[in-house]
């Protein structure tokens, strides 16, 4: 049984979030959350949520046993990026990139 929870428009750039995903991707969802749990990155928060979602999913909707899910995918995929002026010296402009990121976690009985 496979269970998924999307997060779309996610306020950090892919590249950090990816980070923290890494850490979880392939572990029982059990560990999964303590790990995330004691991460000190911004994105372990809304990971550890949609997480949390995924799990609640294959509980409610599935039937599955918590004990025994495993994270089997986590993407990070680049959402909207808003492009922002920043002002410089001598009249002149630069872009900000401010960047999202989508979040798809499946996780599935072992």
């Amino acid at each position: 049984m496979k269970s998924s929870a999307i997060l779309k428009g996610l306020q950090i750039s892919p590249q950090k979030a990816r980070l923290v995903a890494d850490m979880v991707r392939g572990q029982p969802a059990g560990k999964a959350l303590e790990i995330l749990r004691f991460t000190q990155k911004k994105a372990a928060l809304p990971i550890r949520k949609c997480l949390e979602s995924a799990i609640a999913n294959a509980e409610n909707n599935e039937g599955a046993d918590v004990d025994a899910l495993v994270v089997e995918q986590i993407m990070i995929d680049t959402g909207t990026v808003l492009k922002r002026f920043a002002a410089r010296a001598k009249g002149r402009g630069s872009r900000i990139l401010k960047r999202t990121s989508h979040i798809t976690i499946t996780v599935a009985e072992i």
